[in-house]
């Protein structure tokens, strides 16, 4: 294909997956940059041919060469199998919100281009670091593989994706799992229909990242070595998809004490600060007005401090002021003008972590030593793709879409 008459966006591919579907649970694992060293040996410890031994490889010497060996064993004892037919994989998570509400969400599993992004045919909305995309090339190198599929957000403005793939779960599922209380079903969809699924998950012309910046710009550098990669995994929903939920991701800053009259002193110009009760009353602050923006301090103690900012605050400053869509975010506010004050409060070797569990956080806060933490209200959908559509950039961990995609549901080799 020329520049001007593009590959399709999405296409079926002839997935690799788990020959043995009844012990897929025992097989699958999050995705590699959620891992913690303790669940990596939980994972290892499940089953000898869980995923993590690909995505998370360990071994002496060349660890990125281990893993293929064990992938080429793997292959040759045909744990892993290629399905017969190009196909595209539907895929139904089951999960509940940190609420408790039950939540379904549905996507599919296609081959998406992979092309850079001034084609603006799959648009970020979050900056890279070079270090995650070194270690993913060089696995990507030694296997030829992904294993991993990115999650990306389609606009479905007709509807059509959402009318197929509601069609393509009205039959019993090719295979059931679960993976950290969320349930699994994927259906393996070939011929016409499974083509009609990939064009009507491509109808808009554009997809969004939702998670895996890092995986998707490291599927671009392999491709300008081994140019026949041109596709990589992307589980495809769409937005009118009940289930599509985004938590936010809050701030945990690591380092000295923080004393609150001091951050007082830099905060109070800007913001409205009220002093909270307790970690009930923190909640309900986050859900006050929809159109503030508005965040929670926790510092040991406990101390809970509710801020509001002010309605004519200066924000002209800012090093984003001139981007409309980022200086919506509360998060990319919030970031700048609480949490960086916050962290140079806490001392030059001061660290931030995130979490979106409040009560991890707070634990952490509360006894494990941690100087302070900010509690974020989500960034919305909407806003992430008007980000995406302008062409700016978030911070940082600006979102947490839930569920992770699993890591080893359809493996695409090159």
């Amino acid at each position: 294909m020329t520049d001007g008459s593009p590959s399709p966006l999405v296409t079926t591919f002839k997935g690799e997956r788990y020959r043995n579907a009844e012990q897929i649970s025992e097989l699958l694992a999050p995705p590699y940059d959620v891992i913690s060293s303790a669940q990596r040996r939980i994972y290892r410890e499940r089953s000898e041919h869980n995923i993590v031994r690909l995505i998370l490889p360990g071994g002496n010497g060349d660890r990125y060469m281990h893993s293929a060996t064990i992938l080429r064993s793997w292959r040759d004892q045909e744990v892993l199998v290629q399905d017969p037919d190009p196909a595209v994989y539907v895929v139904r998570q089951e999960f509940e919100t940190p609420d408790g509400e039950a939540r379904v969400r549905t996507g599919v599993i296609g081959a998406v281009a992979v092309e850079p992004y001034d084609r603006a045919r799959v648009r970020p909305h979050e900056k890279t670091h070079k270090g995650p995309k070194g270690d993913r090339l060089a696995l990507t190198r030694s296997t030829r593989s992904m294993f991993e599929a990115l999650l990306l957000l389609s606009r479905d403005r007709s509807g059509g994706l959402r009318k197929q793939l509601e069609t393509a779960t009205s039959t019993e599922p090719d295979v059931r799992a679960s993976l950290e209380g969320v349930g699994i079903s994927l259906w393996c969809v070939t011929g016409q229909n499974g083509d009609e699924i990939a064009g009507a998950a491509a109808a808009d012309g554009c997809l969004y990242i939702a998670d895996g910046h890092h995986r998707y710009e490291t599927a671009e550098s392999y491709r300008s070595e081994n140019p026949e990669a041109d596709r990589t995994l992307g589980l495809i929903v769409p937005l009118g998809d009940p289930g599509l939920e985004v938590l936010p991701t809050h701030r945990i800053i690591l380092g000295e004490t923080v004393d609150q009259s001091d951050l007082l002193a830099q905060i109070t110009d800007r913001f409205e600060v009220t002093t909270l009760a307790s970690a009930h009353d923190a909640e309900s602050h986050l859900n006050g007005r929809s159109d503030e923006t508005r965040c929670v301090v926790y510092l040991p103690g406990p101390i809970f401090l509710g801020l509001n900012l002010r309605e004519r605050a200066d924000l002209s400053a800012l090093p984003f002021a001139h981007q409309e869509t980022v200086l919506a975010l509360d998060v990319a506010k919030i970031d700048t003008l609480v949490v960086d004050p916050i962290a140079s409060l806490a001392g030059t070797r001061a660290k931030i972590s995130y979490s979106p569990s409040v009560k991890m956080v707070m634990q952490r806060v509360y006894s494990e030593g941690a100087s302070a933490a900010v509690l974020l209200n989500p960034t919305r959908v909407d806003q992430v793709l008007a980000v995406a559509d302008a062409g700016a950039f978030m911070p940082q961990k600006s979102t947490y879409f839930a569920p992770k995609v699993p890591s080893g549901l359809v493996i695409l080799t090159w």
